[in-house]
């Protein structure tokens, strides 16, 4: 864990207002935006540091090489990061660390081991310093999540909070790295929780404004990108601009199929699993030796596709360039985050679209720069399928406000395509692979918690199997039940009889000699009270069945009640209510 002078010092003062909820909140927010915005500012001096460790002292030691020097440097950062990673058995540290902060939050109820936010800081300034192709966001990300759930933790806070703290973390995180609280808190929902907490929204904007001025205060209040101030010139400029969202849906989708697929090469490899990092950040630096662009975050070549400098050839192959050079560095298991890459990816699908639109239709047609700075945001919304993060930080990243509509159509329809081509997304594929249904997960989780004795009706009303079908119909029109338990005298289980069961006889002419023993259904679904919801739920399936029998365990045959569907809907805002502290 990542601590910070007076940070102890601080949770004892909240303590007192603990019982207030908003100033509780609101304290616990700005702590997590404090550290987390010193927690960037030191990683990217810890990586300016390295950076010219490596390039600039290596350099002079290899002077022997003359420019093939640039092979080298990844592959010994590669060494480096593989061995510190796998000897600190921290394998959140490996590849991108957005969905290990997913996964702790749908999973883990938000908790993340202290140390990890120590070793992630040093592996990933250490991948990209050395010229890794990844970007420093996702870091960042990982970083101020460990710190709000360590906090939480220690506070022995309630789950909904403790994940409400990673969120501010999380927000605080992309707030701090690009200049952009309001993409941060939006992040925060729409990628890290995948809802918007409502209860607690406020204090994630704490935290993300707080980080913010921190790290205005210590890097100082610029742009990331300059930019021309680029608008639409005609109209129909905007079916150019939804092509180019095509095109980006398609950049996405082959970025994560690329990444994924490299990632099950360094699996099945036969080597020693510290040294893959090595082999990966070699074939980077073999791509380096076409541009150094292609190493570390590569924003100096984003900042030239968007001011129009980089001709078409060079664009293409930059692109493809920066696809296989993030897949080789990520998935050999080095360490940084996606982010950064995607938007060098759309800067080139962008701008080299934009040379061959412009050169065709020069008078009608912005710059190529105006596409590059929209290919930015539909990659990234196409891989990451977060299509308001990636609207919003683009503005905040370039104030170019003047291109919003064309932005705006090609993110979504960059989003809804790549949705199509691939139903998960470059974060949740990962936690799916490691068969965790995200957006699942949650419900499972809160069910889980809870028993079939804790919400089952036990007088709930039964039929005897010789009642006859006549008496039965009276019995439904009576008491608006759509099914009863068939229980004999002495408490024992003979099955269901429903509605259905009754109308599929109506029409036969012997109902008046029919029982119910003679359509009641038999083979049951049955659940023990010690069952969790969750199994129950598990067991029903796409069944449905409104009520399922409880049986004694150690007699199945034994009728102890009902489970119904309203009993598992009622349980389940319970655990809500229980979870959030309520």
């Amino acid at each position: 864990m990542v601590s910070f002078p007076g940070l102890s010092r601080l949770t004892s003062l909240i303590e007192r207002f603990r019982r207030t909820e908003f100033i509780y909140g609101t304290a616990l927010g700005a702590i997590v935006g404090i550290t987390t915005g010193i927690g960037a500012f030191l990683f990217r001096r810890l990586i300016e540091y390295i950076q010219t460790g490596f390039f600039e002292e290596g350099a002079h030691a290899l002077s022997f090489m003359g420019n093939y020097y640039v092979v080298i440097l990844p592959a010994v950062g590669g060494a480096i990061v593989g061995a510190i990673i796998y000897f600190s058995r921290t394998s959140e540290s490996k590849g991108h660390g957005v969905p290990d902060v997913m996964e702790a939050v749908a999973t883990k109820g938000g908790r993340i081991r202290e140390r990890v936010a120590g070793i992630e800081i040093l592996a990933s300034a250490i991948c990209i310093g050395s010229g890794g192709s990844t970007g420093r966001e996702g870091p960042i990300v990982q970083i101020g999540s460990s710190l709000g759930s360590t906090l939480g933790q220690r506070l022995r806070l309630p789950e909904e909070w403790i994940k409400t703290l990673v969120a501010c973390g999380a927000a605080g995180g992309i707030s701090a790295t690009f200049n952009a609280p309001i993409a941060g808190v939006f992040f925060a929902h729409e990628v890290i929780l995948g809802r918007v907490l409502t209860r607690h929204f406020g204090f994630v904007v704490i935290s993300s404004i707080v980080a913010a001025v921190i790290a205005h205060a210590l890097l100082g209040d610029k742009q990331t990108f300059m930019v021309p101030a680029y608008s639409l010139v005609n109209n129909w400029e905007l079916l150019l601009y939804l092509l180019l969202g095509i095109l980006a849906a398609a950049v996405a989708t082959a970025f994560i199929r690329s990444l994924y697929k490299l990632e099950d090469v360094f699996e099945g490899f036969k080597f020693p699993e510290y040294l893959k990092p090595a082999l990966g950040g070699l074939a980077v630096g073999i791509m380096g030796l076409y541009s150094p662009y292609i190493f570390g975050v590569g924003y100096e070549g984003v900042e030239q596709a968007l001011l129009g400098n980089i001709g078409l050839l060079a664009l293409i192959a930059l692109l493809l360039f920066k696809i296989l050079a993030t897949s080789f560095t990520l998935g050999s298991g080095g360490s940084g985050g996606i982010f950064a890459p995607s938007l060098f990816m759309g800067a080139m699908l962008g701008g080299a679209f934009g040379e061959i639109a412009h050169g065709l239709w020069p008078s009608v047609v912005a710059p190529s720069g105006a596409y590059a700075l929209v290919g930015m945001a539909a990659v990234f919304a196409g891989a990451a399928r977060a299509p308001i993060t990636a609207i919003i930080i683009l503005f905040e990243m370039t104030r170019a406000y003047s291109i919003i509509l064309p932005l705006m159509l090609a993110v979504v329809v960059s989003t809804l395509l790549a949705y199509g081509m691939s139903h998960d997304g470059i974060y949740t594929i990962k936690l799916k692979r490691k068969g965790i249904a995200i957006e699942q997960k949650e419900d499972i989780r809160l069910l889980e918690g809870v028993t079939v004795r804790e919400v089952m009706t036990r007088n709930f009303p039964t039929v005897s199997p010789e009642m006859p079908i006549i008496d039965l119909l009276s019995l439904f029109t009576k008491s608006h039940h759509h099914g009863f338990p068939v229980v004999t005298k002495d408490n024992r289980l003979r099955g269901i009889v429903t509605i259905g069961d009754l109308e599929t006889r109506i029409e036969r002419k012997d109902k008046e000699r029919l029982k119910v023993a003679d359509i009641a259904t038999t083979n049951l679904i049955t659940a023990y009270p010690e069952d969790s919801l969750h199994s129950v739920m598990q067991r029903l399936g796409d069944s449905e069945a409104g009520r399922i029998p409880v049986v004694d365990s150690r007699d199945p045959s034994r009728f102890l009640g009902v489970l119904r569907r309203s009993d598992i809907i009622k349980a389940y805002a319970k655990a809500l209510t229980k979870l959030s502290g309520g």
